[in-house]
């Protein structure tokens, strides 16, 4: 729910801010000869020259904003998700307190430590405790199972923030190959229609639709890559953590085990 209603949010706003560089910057006036109409772009202007794309580039501007928020949010949680520290170091603090059997202290460590390996670790770890003040008299086996099922409990409910708006960004980037690939065939209709007219092919009108055509090609292709890069990487990242997890809580339970 929260995460729909972020993509919600996101699309709304990184619609409007494409919408005003698209008519404010790069559909300035100043950036025209004819200033009224806005078909002719001054010599080497870029801006004037990325406008001529048409309506098809506010969609492409919204789906490049879209990609940048979407990667800051999760470069912020995948280090948020990390920890306070490094693994290694956090988890060796947690191993030596362990096999002293200082479980209060383990826990404390992962308090401070935070992150998806501290919490599955905190969850096992409170787990164990949980039996043993409880009933002394459950089983050895029946503890170890309890531990391991928190671990998946804990687990369950980690990977989800770990993978989060990765889905939305994988569809940005095909969608906005399709944005492109349509602003392509647009482009093109438009040029093909100035060359068919009567008489002397209308150069200005066949240029607007080379522009479109060429600009959105290049357009959903800069964003698609973005997004794919980014997709592969996070998935990459996360990856990393679910096997961070699932070794750091193998060598917890048998730690217990040994116990």
């Amino acid at each position: 729910m929260k995460q729909s209603v972020f993509i919600t949010i996101l699309t709304v706003i990184a619609f409007a801010i494409a919408f005003a560089i698209y008519m404010y910057v790069f559909g300035n006036p100043a950036n025209f000869i004819d200033g009224t109409t806005r078909e002719q772009p001054l010599a080497g202007n870029l801006l004037a020259t990325i406008y001529t794309g048409g309506p098809l580039v506010v969609l492409l501007l919204m789906l490049s904003i879209m990609d940048v928020a979407i990667i800051f949010e999760r470069v912020f949680s995948l280090k948020k998700a990390g920890g306070k520290r490094s693994t290694a170091a956090f988890f060796k603090d947690v191993i030596s307190y362990l096999d002293n059997s200082e479980y209060d202290s383990a826990i404390e460590a992962c308090d401070k430590q935070r992150g998806s390996v501290a919490n599955v670790i905190k969850a096992s770890l409170s787990r164990y405790q949980e039996l043993n003040s409880r009933d002394k008299k459950v089983e050895a086996e029946k503890q170890l199972q309890e531990v391991q099922r928190a671990v998946e409990e804990a687990s369950m409910l980690e990977t989800p923030l770990l993978e989060k708006n990765l889905i939305a960004l994988s569809t940005i980037a095909s969608i906005a190959t399709m944005v492109g690939l349509l602003g392509t065939v647009v482009g093109m209709i438009r040029a093909f229609s100035a060359m068919a007219r009567a008489g002397a092919p209308d150069a200005i009108q066949l240029a607007i639709g080379i522009s479109e055509a060429l600009i959105n090609t290049a357009g959903g292709l800069i964003t698609a890559i973005m997004g794919i890069v980014a997709y592969n990487f996070f998935v990459n990242k996360v990856d990393n953590f679910n096997y961070s997890v699932d070794e750091a809580s193998y060598n917890v339970i048998q730690i217990l085990k040994s116990k």
